[in-house]
Protein backbone atom coordinates (compact mmCIF):
# COMPACT_ATOMS: atom_id res chain seq x y z
CA UNK A 1 0.00 0.00 0.00
CA UNK A 2 1.29 3.50 -1.03
CA UNK A 3 1.26 6.25 1.15
CA UNK A 4 -0.81 8.33 -0.99
CA UNK A 5 -3.52 5.63 -0.66
CA UNK A 6 -3.08 6.20 3.34
CA UNK A 7 -3.41 9.92 3.29
CA UNK A 8 -7.01 10.48 4.66
CA UNK A 9 -8.87 13.41 1.89
CA UNK A 10 -8.84 16.61 3.15
CA UNK A 11 -11.61 19.16 2.38
CA UNK A 12 -11.61 22.57 1.95
CA UNK A 13 -13.52 24.32 5.31
CA UNK A 14 -16.92 25.59 4.43
CA UNK A 15 -16.84 29.11 4.92
CA UNK A 16 -19.51 30.65 7.66
CA UNK A 17 -22.08 32.59 6.40
CA UNK A 18 -22.62 36.11 8.16
CA UNK A 19 -25.53 37.71 9.02
CA UNK A 20 -26.45 39.89 6.49
CA UNK A 21 -29.29 42.73 5.87
CA UNK A 22 -31.43 42.88 3.06
CA UNK A 23 -31.41 46.15 0.74
CA UNK A 24 -35.24 46.71 2.29
CA UNK A 25 -34.08 46.44 5.69
CA UNK A 26 -31.09 48.98 5.38
CA UNK A 27 -33.42 51.68 3.93
CA UNK A 28 -36.13 51.34 6.37
CA UNK A 29 -34.51 53.75 9.08
CA UNK A 30 -34.28 56.65 6.52
CA UNK A 31 -38.31 55.62 5.82
CA UNK A 32 -38.76 55.57 9.01
CA UNK A 33 -37.43 59.03 9.91
CA UNK A 34 -39.40 60.07 6.92
CA UNK A 35 -42.60 59.03 7.77
CA UNK A 36 -41.87 60.16 11.17
CA UNK A 37 -40.77 63.89 10.10
CA UNK A 38 -43.48 64.47 7.44
CA UNK A 39 -46.04 61.87 7.31
CA UNK A 40 -47.23 62.19 10.69
CA UNK A 41 -47.63 65.50 10.62
CA UNK A 42 -49.46 65.81 7.66
CA UNK A 43 -51.94 63.35 9.44
CA UNK A 44 -51.77 65.50 12.35
CA UNK A 45 -53.19 68.32 10.02
CA UNK A 46 -55.68 66.80 8.19
CA UNK A 47 -56.98 64.94 12.17
CA UNK A 48 -57.24 68.73 13.31
CA UNK A 49 -58.47 70.15 9.94
CA UNK A 50 -61.84 68.25 10.97
CA UNK A 51 -62.54 70.27 14.21
CA UNK A 52 -63.39 73.42 15.55
CA UNK A 53 -60.09 73.63 17.43
CA UNK A 54 -58.97 77.36 18.71
CA UNK A 55 -56.09 78.11 20.87
CA UNK A 56 -57.58 81.06 22.55
CA UNK A 57 -60.23 78.17 23.91
CA UNK A 58 -58.09 74.98 24.45
CA UNK A 59 -61.37 73.56 26.00
CA UNK A 60 -63.58 73.30 23.37
CA UNK A 61 -62.84 71.16 20.42
CA UNK A 62 -65.94 70.03 18.96
CA UNK A 63 -65.91 67.60 16.09
CA UNK A 64 -67.15 69.54 12.36
CA UNK A 65 -66.33 67.13 9.67
CA UNK A 66 -66.15 68.91 6.51
CA UNK A 67 -67.21 72.52 7.72
CA UNK A 68 -63.73 73.77 7.45
CA UNK A 69 -63.41 72.96 3.90
CA UNK A 70 -66.69 74.04 3.15
CA UNK A 71 -66.17 77.86 4.82
CA UNK A 72 -63.03 77.39 2.37
CA UNK A 73 -64.53 76.52 -0.38
CA UNK A 74 -67.80 78.76 -0.37
CA UNK A 75 -66.42 82.14 1.28
CA UNK A 76 -65.90 84.88 -1.56
CA UNK A 77 -62.84 85.75 0.12
CA UNK A 78 -61.77 82.50 0.30
CA UNK A 79 -61.87 81.74 -3.39
CA UNK A 80 -60.24 84.96 -3.87
CA UNK A 81 -57.25 83.77 -1.97
CA UNK A 82 -57.12 80.61 -3.77
CA UNK A 83 -57.19 82.24 -7.36
CA UNK A 84 -54.65 84.61 -6.04
CA UNK A 85 -52.59 81.31 -4.92
CA UNK A 86 -53.09 80.07 -8.65
CA UNK A 87 -52.60 83.33 -10.12
CA UNK A 88 -49.12 83.73 -8.31
CA UNK A 89 -47.61 80.30 -9.20
CA UNK A 90 -49.04 79.96 -12.47
CA UNK A 91 -47.82 83.62 -13.72
CA UNK A 92 -44.17 83.00 -12.08
CA UNK A 93 -43.65 79.90 -13.55
CA UNK A 94 -44.40 80.93 -17.06
CA UNK A 95 -42.15 84.00 -16.77
CA UNK A 96 -39.39 81.89 -15.54
CA UNK A 97 -39.97 79.21 -18.48
CA UNK A 98 -39.53 82.42 -20.98
CA UNK A 99 -36.96 83.99 -19.38
CA UNK A 100 -34.91 81.10 -18.42
CA UNK A 101 -34.92 79.34 -21.54
CA UNK A 102 -33.89 82.78 -23.31
CA UNK A 103 -31.06 83.28 -21.25
CA UNK A 104 -30.02 79.28 -21.10
CA UNK A 105 -29.62 80.00 -25.25
CA UNK A 106 -27.39 83.11 -24.68
CA UNK A 107 -25.04 81.41 -22.23
CA UNK A 108 -24.97 78.27 -24.35
CA UNK A 109 -23.04 80.24 -27.35
CA UNK A 110 -19.44 81.39 -26.36
CA UNK A 111 -18.19 85.14 -26.03
CA UNK A 112 -16.11 86.86 -23.41
CA UNK A 113 -16.92 86.72 -20.14
CA UNK A 114 -19.73 83.93 -20.08
CA UNK A 115 -18.52 82.82 -17.13
CA UNK A 116 -18.59 85.74 -14.99
CA UNK A 117 -22.18 86.41 -16.32
CA UNK A 118 -23.41 83.20 -15.84
CA UNK A 119 -22.88 83.73 -11.81
CA UNK A 120 -23.81 86.78 -11.74
CA UNK A 121 -27.53 85.13 -13.25
CA UNK A 122 -27.19 82.51 -10.76
CA UNK A 123 -26.95 85.22 -7.27
CA UNK A 124 -30.33 86.11 -6.85
CA UNK A 125 -31.13 82.26 -6.46
CA UNK A 126 -29.02 82.54 -3.77
CA UNK A 127 -30.86 85.42 -1.69
CA UNK A 128 -32.97 84.32 1.33
CA UNK A 129 -36.80 85.16 0.44
CA UNK A 130 -37.02 87.67 3.08
CA UNK A 131 -34.21 89.57 1.82
CA UNK A 132 -35.66 89.15 -1.65
CA UNK A 133 -38.37 91.30 -0.41
CA UNK A 134 -36.80 94.32 1.71
CA UNK A 135 -34.10 94.47 -1.25
CA UNK A 136 -37.53 94.90 -3.88
CA UNK A 137 -39.47 96.61 -1.37
CA UNK A 138 -37.01 99.69 -0.23
CA UNK A 139 -34.36 99.79 -2.51
CA UNK A 140 -36.38 99.31 -6.23
CA UNK A 141 -40.01 99.73 -5.55
CA UNK A 142 -40.14 102.60 -2.99
CA UNK A 143 -42.39 105.34 -4.19
CA UNK A 144 -40.05 107.93 -3.05
CA UNK A 145 -36.45 106.78 -3.38
CA UNK A 146 -36.77 103.15 -5.22
CA UNK A 147 -35.03 103.01 -8.30
CA UNK A 148 -37.73 102.27 -10.45
CA UNK A 149 -39.92 105.53 -9.07
CA UNK A 150 -36.12 107.29 -9.98
CA UNK A 151 -35.75 105.63 -14.12
CA UNK A 152 -40.02 107.01 -13.73
CA UNK A 153 -38.72 110.32 -12.93
CA UNK A 154 -36.16 111.01 -14.74
CA UNK A 155 -38.62 109.86 -17.92
CA UNK A 156 -40.85 112.51 -17.63
CA UNK A 157 -43.28 110.55 -15.31
CA UNK A 158 -44.46 110.41 -11.79
CA UNK A 159 -43.52 108.40 -9.38
CA UNK A 160 -45.58 105.10 -8.65
CA UNK A 161 -46.17 102.98 -5.43
CA UNK A 162 -45.47 99.72 -7.07
CA UNK A 163 -46.76 97.55 -4.11
CA UNK A 164 -49.98 99.71 -3.51
CA UNK A 165 -51.18 100.52 -7.55
CA UNK A 166 -49.42 96.80 -8.90
CA UNK A 167 -49.64 94.52 -6.27
CA UNK A 168 -49.69 90.91 -7.81
CA UNK A 169 -47.55 92.35 -10.73
CA UNK A 170 -45.02 93.31 -8.43
CA UNK A 171 -44.90 90.15 -6.14
CA UNK A 172 -44.68 88.15 -9.63
CA UNK A 173 -41.68 90.12 -10.59
CA UNK A 174 -39.54 90.03 -7.51
CA UNK A 175 -40.37 85.70 -7.50
CA UNK A 176 -39.71 85.61 -10.62
CA UNK A 177 -36.16 87.68 -10.37
CA UNK A 178 -35.31 84.98 -7.76
CA UNK A 179 -36.32 81.54 -9.53
CA UNK A 180 -35.63 82.44 -13.01
CA UNK A 181 -31.79 81.25 -12.37
CA UNK A 182 -33.32 77.53 -11.08
CA UNK A 183 -35.13 77.41 -14.76
CA UNK A 184 -31.76 78.58 -16.81
CA UNK A 185 -29.69 76.30 -14.76
CA UNK A 186 -32.04 73.40 -15.62
CA UNK A 187 -33.12 74.37 -19.62
CA UNK A 188 -28.97 74.75 -19.91
CA UNK A 189 -27.91 71.45 -18.69
CA UNK A 190 -30.28 70.08 -21.20
CA UNK A 191 -29.47 72.65 -23.71
CA UNK A 192 -25.67 71.46 -23.37
CA UNK A 193 -26.77 67.34 -23.60
CA UNK A 194 -28.15 68.60 -27.11
CA UNK A 195 -25.23 66.85 -29.66
CA UNK A 196 -24.08 69.48 -32.33
CA UNK A 197 -24.54 67.11 -35.44
CA UNK A 198 -28.66 67.64 -35.11
CA UNK A 199 -28.35 71.32 -35.01
CA UNK A 200 -25.90 71.23 -38.04
CA UNK A 201 -28.26 69.06 -39.86
CA UNK A 202 -30.89 71.31 -39.70
CA UNK A 203 -29.23 74.33 -40.71
CA UNK A 204 -27.77 72.11 -43.49
CA UNK A 205 -31.47 71.25 -44.81
CA UNK A 206 -32.37 74.95 -44.63
CA UNK A 207 -34.07 75.41 -41.40
CA UNK A 208 -34.51 79.00 -39.89
CA UNK A 209 -33.25 79.99 -36.19
CA UNK A 210 -37.26 79.17 -35.45
CA UNK A 211 -37.57 76.00 -36.62
CA UNK A 212 -34.45 74.76 -35.34
CA UNK A 213 -35.58 75.58 -31.91
CA UNK A 214 -39.46 74.78 -32.93
CA UNK A 215 -38.48 71.19 -34.26
CA UNK A 216 -34.94 70.43 -32.71
CA UNK A 217 -34.55 72.52 -29.36
CA UNK A 218 -37.81 72.63 -27.79
CA UNK A 219 -38.73 68.64 -28.52
CA UNK A 220 -34.93 67.91 -26.55
CA UNK A 221 -36.03 70.11 -23.59
CA UNK A 222 -39.05 68.64 -22.91
CA UNK A 223 -37.58 66.45 -19.60
CA UNK A 224 -35.91 69.50 -18.44
CA UNK A 225 -39.07 71.68 -18.82
CA UNK A 226 -40.88 68.91 -17.25
CA UNK A 227 -38.53 68.79 -14.13
CA UNK A 228 -38.95 72.66 -13.89
CA UNK A 229 -42.45 72.84 -13.68
CA UNK A 230 -42.83 70.77 -11.52
CA UNK A 231 -40.01 71.55 -8.99
CA UNK A 232 -41.16 75.18 -8.88
CA UNK A 233 -45.01 74.26 -8.81
CA UNK A 234 -44.58 72.98 -5.38
CA UNK A 235 -42.00 75.84 -4.54
CA UNK A 236 -44.34 78.32 -5.86
CA UNK A 237 -47.71 77.06 -4.08
CA UNK A 238 -45.60 77.24 -0.83
CA UNK A 239 -44.40 81.08 -1.18
CA UNK A 240 -44.63 82.98 1.70
CA UNK A 241 -41.05 84.71 3.08
CA UNK A 242 -41.86 87.29 -0.53
CA UNK A 243 -45.06 88.14 0.75
CA UNK A 244 -44.71 88.39 4.37
CA UNK A 245 -41.70 91.10 3.55
CA UNK A 246 -43.14 93.56 0.93
CA UNK A 247 -46.97 93.44 1.11
CA UNK A 248 -48.17 91.22 4.39
CA UNK A 249 -51.15 89.87 2.04
CA UNK A 250 -52.34 93.86 1.09
CA UNK A 251 -53.51 95.98 -0.18
CA UNK A 252 -56.54 94.00 1.65
CA UNK A 253 -56.37 90.63 0.07
CA UNK A 254 -54.45 91.19 -3.11
CA UNK A 255 -51.43 89.54 -2.59
CA UNK A 256 -52.68 86.82 0.17
CA UNK A 257 -51.83 83.20 -1.06
CA UNK A 258 -52.80 79.75 0.60
CA UNK A 259 -49.26 79.45 2.41
CA UNK A 260 -50.09 83.38 4.15
CA UNK A 261 -53.52 82.58 4.85
CA UNK A 262 -52.52 79.70 6.73
CA UNK A 263 -49.71 81.63 8.93
CA UNK A 264 -52.75 84.23 9.64
CA UNK A 265 -55.25 81.44 10.68
CA UNK A 266 -52.69 80.11 12.71
CA UNK A 267 -50.66 82.67 14.26
CA UNK A 268 -52.82 85.57 14.66
CA UNK A 269 -56.37 83.98 14.86
CA UNK A 270 -54.90 80.58 16.56
CA UNK A 271 -57.86 78.94 14.30
CA UNK A 272 -55.66 75.71 14.17
CA UNK A 273 -59.01 73.64 12.34
CA UNK A 274 -59.33 76.26 9.76
CA UNK A 275 -55.50 76.77 8.86
CA UNK A 276 -55.26 72.95 8.98
CA UNK A 277 -58.31 72.95 6.14
CA UNK A 278 -56.30 75.20 4.62
CA UNK A 279 -53.05 73.06 4.80
CA UNK A 280 -54.43 69.79 3.14
CA UNK A 281 -55.86 71.82 0.75
CA UNK A 282 -52.24 73.50 -0.45
CA UNK A 283 -50.92 69.97 -0.62
CA UNK A 284 -54.29 68.73 -2.78
CA UNK A 285 -53.52 71.51 -5.47
CA UNK A 286 -49.71 70.97 -5.34
CA UNK A 287 -50.49 67.73 -6.52
CA UNK A 288 -53.54 68.28 -8.92
CA UNK A 289 -51.71 71.33 -10.46
CA UNK A 290 -48.42 69.33 -10.56
CA UNK A 291 -49.76 65.91 -12.08
CA UNK A 292 -52.09 67.97 -14.64
CA UNK A 293 -49.12 70.51 -15.93
CA UNK A 294 -46.70 67.24 -16.32
CA UNK A 295 -49.32 65.41 -17.80
CA UNK A 296 -49.83 68.22 -20.50
CA UNK A 297 -46.06 68.92 -20.77
CA UNK A 298 -45.96 65.38 -21.68
CA UNK A 299 -48.75 65.34 -24.79
CA UNK A 300 -47.13 68.72 -25.83
CA UNK A 301 -43.10 66.56 -26.38
CA UNK A 302 -45.73 63.57 -28.22
CA UNK A 303 -47.19 65.48 -30.40
CA UNK A 304 -50.73 64.92 -29.51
Amino acid sequence: MTAAATTPATTAPTPRRGFRLSPAALIWPAMLYLILTTQVPFFMTVYYSFFRYNLAIPGSRPFVGFANYRNLLTDPQNLHILWNTVVLAGGTLILTLIIGAALALLLNRDFPGRALLRTLLISSFLIMPVVTAVVWKNMLMNPVFGFFSWVVTGLGGHPVDWLAQYPMASVIAMITWEWTPFAMLILLTGLQSLPDDQLEAARLDGASPWQEFRYVVLPHWTQAIQVVVLMETIALLQVYGEIYGSTSGGPGIATTNLPYFIYQKAFAEYNIGLASAAGVLTVILTNVLAVYMLRLLTRAGRGE
